[in-house]
């Protein structure tokens, strides 16, 4: 059973979001992959709120470019935590998506990262860590994780000098 589940408005989002799928795979947690659409598959996208619980998940994470309505529309369904990846658009570099996540009314929050690839990144690692609270094998590899990347950060700054 999958815990995470990683949705899209639409394919084209995959481009931006599988950044946050890698993440999952390289910590071993099971997640499935969806576009579902607050525009054009309003029904499906409620439906896929309202049951995300039932099917198992214990976050979601959402992508979503231009009016980018997906991840507060679907908070709105839901107690699970929502993560709101703004996808980088191409009318205003992902400013729109980005607004319209991170102003969610009070009493309905998403979670929102940087536009692009970095907040699909950092929505993966998000996800990890909100899994992790309860589960200490998780902790420790995210411990690992961090200690790998200032490694390699070190080891970079003593080639460029």
């Amino acid at each position: 059973m999958s815990e995470v589940a990683v949705i899209m408005g639409s394919l084209s989002d995959w481009e931006t979001m599988k950044q946050s799928a890698q993440i999952l795979e390289e910590f071993g947690i099971a997640f499935d992959k969806k576009v579902v659409s607050a525009h054009r598959t309003p029904e499906i996208m409620l439906d896929f709120a309202k049951n995300a619980e039932k099917q198992g998940y214990k976050v979601i994470v959402a992508g979503a470019g231009g009016a980018a309505h997906l991840p507060g529309m679907v908070a709105s369904m839901t107690l699970l935590p929502v993560i709101g990846v703004p996808i980088q658009s191409r009318a205003l570099s992902g400013l729109d998506s980005l607004y319209s996540i991170v102003q969610m009314p009070g009493g309905v929050p998403v979670a929102s990262m940087a536009i692009g690839t970095a907040g699909a990144k950092n929505a993966g690692l998000y996800a990890v860590q909100i899994l992790a609270l309860g589960n200490k094998s998780l902790t420790k590899k995210l411990k690992k994780y961090r200690e790998n990347a200032a490694e390699i950060s070190v080891t970079s700054t003593k080639k460029l000098l």
